[in-house]
């Protein structure tokens, strides 16, 4: 096949969720994306030569990425050679998410800098070098993207998805009750009909 598919999935996911996607995209190889990178910094090194190897001699590639899995495709592949992405309940401003984390966690900037790291009670470390890094690096994408949203996702608000599927002009579903973790069975059938539309 000179087509495939590249899954990318998000924290606390694993590449054999690819496998869901080979009854959608019969006429595709379909490739689970086996990083390790936990960091935009890393996966700028890590992404292009895992792309390159796995994906360097299909004439086309599509991209699915989950949440920060979409995050850091954005990050690290804006410049490889992608024909076209499926965004599911995508990270699109760390900026925004970093700073909300601090007001749950009641961390002020002030804090970040002077401690570099602070555990949280909901499992997430704010880093002070993180949220420099996603400042001085901003998300620059221009792959046509279609992006699937579930209305109650608790980690990006809609005004925020909105305004990155505006800028891009990427389509956006949004998913009535739909999280931002798509697992439930009306989930993924609502995902494979929406990925359905869209191709």
């Amino acid at each position: 096949m000179d087509k495939a598919i590249l899954y990318i999935h998000g924290k606390g996911g694993n590449p054999k969720e690819a496998e869901y996607y080979k009854a959608l995209f019969e006429e595709y190889d379909v490739i689970g994306f086996d990083y390790s990178s936990q960091l935009p910094w890393e996966a700028k090194k890590e992404f292009p030569r895992l792309f390159d190897n796995l994906c360097g001699t299909y004439e086309t590639v599509t991209v699915i990425a989950n949440s920060i899995g979409a995050f850091f495709a954005m990050s690290a592949l804006a410049d490889s050679k992608i024909e076209k992405a499926y965004f599911i309940s995508p990270v699109v401003d760390m900026e925004r998410l970093i700073r909300n984390m601090m007001q749950w966690a009641n961390v002020t900037e002030d804090d970040l800098q002077k401690q570099k790291e602070i555990p949280t009670s909901f499992g997430e470390t704010l880093s002070w070098a993180y949220l420099c890094y996603v400042r001085e690096h901003p998300v620059t994408w221009t792959v046509p993207t279609h992006i699937l949203y579930g209305e109650k996702d608790n980690l990006t608000s809609y005004e925020t998805i909105a305004e990155f599927a505006d800028r891009i002009g990427a389509t956006l579903t949004v998913m009535e009750n739909g999280e931002h973790w798509f697992h439930t069975k009306e989930q993924m059938d609502f995902l494979s009909d929406w990925i359905k539309q869209c191709t």
